[in-house]
């Protein structure tokens, strides 16, 4: 980088920058996807249908610090090679931070934002090639090290880089390495048009659906084959049963004994069952083929036809714009739009900041209080999908839904969701972002009739009544906090209608619902309306 950036008035604590002891200059490091500068093309992710819950991760941070976050050369990597883009953030860094008028530095802040942003967008036109600096200023938002404490730069230095916890929890710089890479599609925006003016995107929406098809049926075989190892070894062990005879004179065995006559009968019954189980694995073996075939048949096609799922500097640039929204969003309207990091804006404890292993713990501890969270239920099987989560560099206060899923791919495809890593109250956050999925969801299922069918139906019907106005979806999303947050544990805040909407349609698991008939008249006669409508059937 030509020193020439550098010219004119520097503001102190940049200058400073400059003589960071303590740390060794430390060389680029590239990032393991990239090899010779290009972009390695790997496989589609697969979503395993068979995990039942999060993995607690097993460590949360480093035992050190990176010293890259202190080192004198940081903030000259992260604008190297940016051409214009780079100069202009540091002349507006340096006036922003030398203004002392209010109105000057409000001025300087929007467009340092602006520029900020655009110096992003010059680093991801180069993603191919990322040093570290740039990785970490993409992922954290950290530009220049002396704008956080020296006890805030020990931190960041200890979140764990890698994703070692076997989740679809992605830092903003890994997410645009799996679309990149061509593992997760592009992030929809107004598909539909898309699919309905390209033929290749036509193609490519059939191999999305078909693929999508094949997983589950995948998923349904390995669920039957489950069952069928089960019943398998419950027939092992009637027969251990039955062939234990107790023995007479002379070596003679008796008759059967009750218990054996019972294993008899339950033998039989196993047999009858493995018999009917196996062939609907046989018929789904079937269907897998036919479906496999039809998979095969579209990517030759995709392939003859020059229709590739690999990206172009065109798409990793789309995406990077999507992600851009969900930050805003994120954010909010009234929220600190400043992209990079800044000392006063964010919390001094590692397990107060939005990383990959706290956000799992989050959305666990929801999903514990809501075992539906991530359930879907696509031709009358039901399985536990988890969302991509993005984490996002920004200081917003709530996490949001971008996607509940992909349009054609509704069976197996995980939806977006997006958490700050930096926000005020991070279980709120996710909370936050739990409840817009919840929502989403069930207005994608409810399609045309959200208004009148499902969870949004009886929400909305419930806010009309009461002549409520604003954002339906808005209300919905802060008493799902307090449901999540109170009710869970046995303090009454929603309105009695909602109460009841929530417990049918967003129920708790068996075990909170056992434990909260017993702390109230209210949750008891909720707990005895699910009594009665099991029993007639009406549930």
């Amino acid at each position: 980088m030509s020193d020439d950036v550098f010219s004119g008035e520097m503001d102190p604590e940049i200058a400073a920058l400059m003589d960071i002891d303590e740390v060794e200059e430390l060389a680029p490091d590239f990032d393991d996807l990239f090899d010779d500068g290009t972009i390695k093309k790997q496989d589609v992710e697969k979503v395993d249908l068979s995990k039942k819950s999060f993995s607690p991760p097993t460590k949360f941070s480093e035992d050190r610090s990176n010293p890259i976050f202190s080192s004198k050369e940081y903030y000259k990597s992260v604008l190297s090679g940016e051409g214009d883009s780079s100069k202009r953030v540091h002349s507006l860094l340096s006036q922003f931070l030398n203004a002392s008028d209010p109105k000057d530095k409000s001025l300087y802040r929007a467009k340092l934002i602006s520029a900020t942003w655009n110096l992003s967008s010059s680093i991801v036109s180069k993603f191919s090639s990322l040093s570290q600096p740039k990785k970490f200023f993409l992922r954290y938002g950290f530009l220049l090290p002396t704008l956080v404490s020296r006890e805030q730069r020990e931190l960041i230095g200890k979140i764990i880089t890698d994703n070692n916890t076997g989740e679809p929890f992605y830092y903003f710089d890994e997410w645009l390495g799996k679309v990149a890479s061509g593992q997760i599609s592009c992030s929809s925006v107004d598909e539909i048009k898309q699919v309905r003016n390209n033929q290749g995107a036509k193609i490519q929406a059939q191999i999305d659906k078909t693929r999508g098809t094949s997983e589950f049926h995948l998923g349904e075989i390995k669920n039957k084959t489950k069952e069928i190892e089960n019943a398998e070894e419950e027939l092992r062990e009637k027969v251990k049963i039955l062939s234990s005879h107790q023995i007479y004179d002379d070596g003679l065995s008796y008759s059967y004994d009750a218990g054996q006559k019972g294993a008899l009968s339950d033998i039989m019954n196993v047999c009858r069952f493995l018999s009917n189980k196996d062939k609907e694995l046989a018929a789904s073996f079937v269907t897998f083929e036919n479906v496999k075939n039809q998979l095969n048949d579209l990517e030759e096609k995709a392939s003859q036809e020059g229709v590739s799922s690999s990206l172009n500097s065109k798409t990793l640039e789309s995406e990077f714009n999507t992600v851009r929204q969900m930050i805003k969003m994120v954010t909010g309207r009234q929220g600190n739009h400043i992209p990079f990091l800044m000392k006063q804006y964010f919390r001094s404890n590692i397990r107060d900041i939005g990383t990959r292993e706290n956000v799992i713990m989050e959305f666990a501890a929801v999903e514990s209080v809501d075992e539906g969270l991530f359930k879907r239920t696509f031709k009358r099987q039901t399985n536990r999908i988890v969302p991509y989560i993005i984490l996002v560099p920004g200081y917003g206060e709530r996490g949001i839904c971008w996607e509940p899923f992909e349009k054609f791919n509704r069976a197996t495809s995980r939806g977006r969701v997006a958490v700050p890593i930096f926000p005020k109250d991070l279980k709120i956050a996710v909370i936050s972002a739990a409840a817009d999925l919840r929502w989403q969801v069930a207005k994608e299922k409810a399609q045309h009739y959200w208004m009148e069918e499902g969870l949004t139906g009886r929400y909305y019907q419930w806010f009309t009544e009461k002549k409520m106005r604003g954002d339906v979806r808005e209300f919905f999303i802060q008493d799902y906090i307090l449901w999540i947050t109170k009710e869970s544990e046995g303090t009454q805040k929603l309105d009695k209608d909602v109460r009841g909407i929530f417990w049918r349609t967003i129920p708790f698991r068996q075990e909170l619902r056992d434990r909260l008939r017993k702390r109230g008249f209210v949750y008891n006669e909720l707990y005895k309306k699910d009594i009665n409508r099991s029993l007639s059937d009406g549930y």
